[in-house]
This record gives structure tokens, C-alpha cells and sequence, in this order.
């Protein structure tokens, strides 16, 4: 990551010498923008760039607006190689002291738009305070999402490939409305917009150039212009076809499509009505998800097709698989968590549930012997889980290596304050967590590992297996903390088979521990037979894959493929 920082600058001379000399601790190299300021600004900015030698002056010949010159530093810098850019206001409204959490967030997140979020004290204009909202709706409107909560603040950092592959398709507006167009279009563009909140202030003696009329007048007309743009859009995005930066990203590192309103509203209608008045109401969700959910779409027909391939007489995919499968596969996923809905608020009791070798796994934990669960997002296992909560004869421990279920969690523990009781949040199986899943199965509890994800953080620590006629990847992670943790191994499977669940258990290892030599042999035989076991189950309730993702997709390729990016942008 190499940032520059970018300075507009038109008749500012009381602050911008102590921003810069705030601003000459960062080292980091900066292009000031001189927009046609007056004689004496410009002999002022002349000299503080001959003061620091980090500074590059740039000169507009005319005044040509906060746009144009920020439009000027950005296309600048990225010339010259950097790959972020920080703009900066050169009146000093901006606290800098947050601009290291600003550049370790965009470190974070490169492809991102970094923007901060105003938090105002009592010196802002009333007017323009309460006007912004108006804005906030209009950009609401236009990019059909709550993302961008706030558009008109100038204290962000930019991706500049992004930013300069926009520049490249658009002409955009020079003045005050270039801040709130550019995220807009980069919004569409599919370049996410992350919100750090940061203090804003209006100096006493601070000099604005916002021309009210005039400002006003190119800012409707800019609205308008998005707001066609965004009908315009609206039939792709509604089948699809709509551009999104997500093909190199890893499945854990997109974020959730849930809304959390749109999920509460899921679960209030639950409790006003039961299970039937949130069925009425989902469908109607499940089928805007599928219209919009290009990616997923498309991975579900991927998987039906595979199981139609080495299953041609399969009962549930009779002809050609097509859209009608898919939205089928849809509606069995919101089954599936309507079901779990109920079995969190104690409608669904296990003796509801066909258990047939319960004894398997009771008689283990009887003896005060814990054990490890392999399982996978294959069937609803959610279920067991939340009846063993209610009955609270069993304890068990659920890893969760995402935070994409955070919406729906967070309802959940609204209905049921107990839902999220052992869950244990993690990036990754290191260490620290074997240990304290150590202490859990000493005490006679069960660990839950599902085996049939990688992880965006430990791509590359995969073994390939055969699934479905194809070499998948499947996490090392599972399989080797179930070998530190020494103990009796199962797998588990809850289907819904003829109108009722039924719950497949299978001892799985006495223990997957062992000497060192041979131990990747080891691992790969345990994935081996993991793998052949979810295949055999997913083949036998193809519907009831709640993968949503391409499966197979090399963990190499998305390295490899976000390595070229990365290259592209350094160079």
C-alpha cells in the first residue's frame, strides 16, 4: 500500500500551513493543488512547497472547483504509482489525529473506499446540517442501499485504480458535487464504502465556498442525473447482471446480503404471528434475493447440475435443471431457517426428531467424555443444537469462522436471549483455541467444527478432494484441531426426509491424533472420507446444500488472482 495525500486548496491561507506541519509527521508524500487561488495564496503555497520537500505543488490557472482539483491530485498520484490517496480539507475542519486508524482500516480493506463519518460539535451551520440529510436520502435512493452514511464529507482515502478506472467512463462534476458523485458511482462501480466516524469542526475564522445558489442548483442536477442513472441500472441489477468486484473474493470475505431490518422485520412477524404469517412474508424476500443474487444463482444451478450428472434418475431433479431448481433450492434454504426459528422458540421438541442412534453419542457423554461433531452446511444441524440448549443436557460448543450469520444471530438471540449462548467467533483454528476447546471436551462437552469451508484466512491451507466428480477444496483446520484434541470423533448430518428431520449420526475416528511422521497422509485420508460421506448425504438431499458459493473454486486461483490485482495496482 503506498499513499500519497491530496490538498485542494483555493484561498486558503489561514490554516493550511498548520495542517501541513500536523500533516509532515505521517511522511507521506503530498500533492497540494493550488485551484487558481488569489496572488497571495498562491505566493503563500509556493512557499510552504519549497518549506517541505514531501510536498508537490500543482497550479489550476483559473478557479475551477473542489472537484477538479481533487479529480487533479488523484490522477496524479495515481501516475506516479501510488496506490491510495488521502484527501484532505485544507481549512482545517478535519481532525487528523484520526487519519492513522483511517490508513490502517484502508490497509485492511485495499479495494475499499475509506470515508469518514462527521461527528459535529455546536460550530456547524444549522442549515447545512440538517440539508445534508436530504442528500443522505437522495444517495440512499440512488445506489438502492444504506451503505453510504454519509456522502459530502472530503476526509477519505481512495483506492486509486478504482478511482481512476471511474474517471477513465465519467465526467464528473468539478464543484461540491464531485465529493457525493464519485461515491456514488464507485458505489456502483462495486467499490465498497467503509465509515470510520471522525470529529469535524468549523473554524471561527474558516472561509467556505459553498455557493449556495449556485452549489444547490449543481447538486439537484447532479441528483437527477444519478437518479436516472439508478432506473437505468435497475433491470440488471434486479436479474443480476450488475458489475461486482466479488469474483476473486473469497465466499467468508463477502459481506452479508441480509439487511438487519429486512431480517427483525422476519422476526417480528414471527412472534405476531407464528411460523405461517413469516412464511407469507419470506417469499417474498426469498424471491428478491434470488432476482439479485447473481453469484448464488448461479452456484446452486452449478451444484443441482453436478448432482443431475452422477444421479440422472434423482427423484428431486427431474429434466433439464433450470431457474425453477434454483428457486426451489432458495425456498429450502428459508425453510430451513424458518425451522431453526421455531426450534430456538421451543416449537420443535426432539421427539419430534428421528433419532434412531442417539445411544451412540449419549452413552459417550454419560461417561463424562467429550468428543468433537464434524459437520457441514449440509441439512440443518441448527436444530439439534438449539433443542439440546432447551433440554440443557448436553453442552455444546459451536465454531464459528465467519461473521456472515451476524444479522441473522442477532435476531435470533432477540427471540431466544440463550441462542447464542457457545458460540465461539474465531478467524482462524489457531492455538489459543485448541486450548480452550481443550478444557471443553475434558468437562464432557461437544465441540461443533464444520469441515466444508475454507476460511478467507487460511486459503492455500487446503486439501483437494473429490466431490462430485471434481477435486474440491476442503479445510486442513478441522481435522487437525480434532487431532490435538485427542478425542472421540463423529459425524453428524440432520436432513428433512419425508416431512420430518431426521438426525445421522456415524462414528467418524476414535481419535485422529498421531506421530508426526505420516501425519499428512492422515489428514488426507480424514478428508478423504469426510468428503465422501457429505457427498453421499448431499446427493441424497441436494436441496438442502446451503452452499451458496462456488464450491470448487481453486483457493490458489483467488490467491493468485488477487496477486495480480495487487501487482497491477503497485505497478
Amino acid at each position: 500500500m503506498q499513499t500519497a495525500l491530496v490538498i485542494p486548496n483555493y484561498n486558503h491561507t489561514i490554516a493550511i500551513e498548520e495542517t501541513l506541519e500536523q500533516l509532515a509527521q505521517l511522511n507521506l508524500p503530498c500533492y497540494l493543488i493550488n485551484d487558481g487561488s488569489n496572488d497571495e495564496t498562491r505566493h503563500l503555497l509556493i512557499a510552504l512547497a519549497s518549506k517541505y520537500a514531501w510536498v508537490t505543488l500543482l497550479h489550476h490557472p483559473f478557479n475551477r472547483g473542489k472537484g477538479a482539483a481533487v479529480t487533479t491530485g488523484l490522477r496524479a498520484a495515481f501516475k506516479d504509482g501510488f496506490s491510495h490517496a488521502l484527501q484532505v480539507d485544507a481549512d482545517g475542519q478535519h481532525n487528523l489525529d484520526d487519519i492513522p486508524a483511517m490508513l490502517a482500516k484502508a490497509a485492511d480493506n485495499p479495494s475499499a473506499l475509506i470515508s469518514g463519518l462527521p461527528q459535529y460539535d455546536d460550530s456547524v451551520p444549522k442549515g447545512r446540517f440538517y440539508a445534508r440529510y436530504l442528500t443522505h436520502i437522495w444517495v440512499w435512493i440512488e445506489t438502492l442501499s444504506l451503505e453510504i452514511k454519509d456522502s459530502m464529507c472530503g476526509f477519505r482515502v481512495y483506492p486509486l485504480a478504482a478511482t481512476e478506472q471511474l474517471f477513465l467512463s465519467h465526467a464528473l462534476g468539478e464543484r461540491m458535487d464531485f465529493d457525493i458523485e464519485v461515491l456514488v458511482r464507485l458505489h456502483w462501480q462495486g467499490v465498497k464504502v467503509i465509515h470510520l466516524p471522525t470529529k469535524v469542526i468549523y473554524p471561527e475564522d474558516g472561509v467556505s465556498h459553498f455557493q449556495g445558489l449556485w452549489d444547490n442548483i449543481r447538486i439537484s442536477g447532479m441528483h437527477s442525473r444519478l437518479f436516472f442513472g439508478m432506473l437505468k441500472r435497475l433491470p440488471g441489477k434486479l436479474i443480476g447482471t450488475h458489475n461486482s468486484n466479488d469474483t476473486n473474493t473469497h465466499w467468508s470475505s463477502i459481506g452479508e446480503r441480509g439487511n438487519y431490518w429486512g431480517i427483525k422485520l422476519l422476526a417480528s412477524s414471527y412472534k405476531l404471528g407464528g411460523h405461517w404469517l413469516c412464511r407469507m412474508i419470506m417469499y417474498p424476500v426469498i424471491c428478491y434475493f434470488f432476482l439479485t443474487g447473481k453469484t448464488a444463482r448461479e452456484a446452486s444451478i452449478s451444484f443441482l447440475k453436478r448432482v443431475k450428472h452422477v444421479d440422472p434418475e434423482h427423484p428431486q431433479l427431474q429434466g433439464d435443471i433450470n431457474w425453477k431448481h434454483s428457486l426451489k433450492h432458495f425456498f429450502a434454504f428459508g425453510n430451513a431457517a424458518l425451522d431453526r426459528i421455531d426450534a430456538w422458540c421451543d416449537r420443535i421438541q426432539l421427539s419430534q426428531v428421528d433419532f434412531p442412534n442417539r445411544a451412540l453419542l449419549a452413552d459417550q457423554l454419560a461417561a463424562g467424555q467429550g468428543a468433537v461433531l464434524l459437520v457441514s452446511h449440509l441439512g440443518n444441524l441448527e436444530l439439534c443444537r438449539a433443542i439440546s440448549v432447551h433440554q440443557k443436557k448436553v453442552k455444546v460448543n459451536v465454531m464459528v469462522l465467519t461473521d456472515n450469520a451476524e444479522n441473522f444471530n442477532r435476531v435470533l438471540k432477540q427471540l431466544n436471549p440463550d441462542s447464542a449462548i457457545n458460540l465461539i467467533q474465531v478467524t482462524e483454528l489457531g492455538p489459543t483455541t485448541s486450548m480452550l476447546l481443550q478444557q471443553k471436551v475434558e468437562q464432557g462437552e461437544l465441540v461443533v467444527i464444520a469441515g466444508d469451508r475454507t476460511s478467507s484466512n487460511t486459503q492455500g491451507r487446503v486439501v483437494y478432494s473429490s466431490f462430485l466428480g471434481e477435486q474440491a477444496p476442503f479445510p486442513q483446520g478441522p481435522f487437525i484441531l480434532a487431532g490435538l484434541l485427542d478425542c472421540p470423533v463423529y459425524l453428524m448430518f440432520c436432513l428433512r426426509e419425508q416431512g420430518q428431520y431426521r438426525v445421522h449420526l456415524e462414528a467418524f475416528s476414535n481419535t485422529l491424533k498421531g506421530p508426526r511422521k505420516g501425519r499428512m497422509q492422515r489428514l488426507e485420508e480424514a478428508v478423504n472420507n469426510y468428503s465422501a460421506r457429505l457427498e453421499y448425504f448431499a446427493r441424497r438431499e441436494p436441496m438442502q446444500w446451503f452452499n451458496f458459493f462456488d464450491f470448487w473454486r481453486k483457493d490458489d486461483d483467488i490467491q493468485r488472482a488477487n496477486f495480480q490485482g495487487k501487482d497491477r495496482t503497485d505497478k
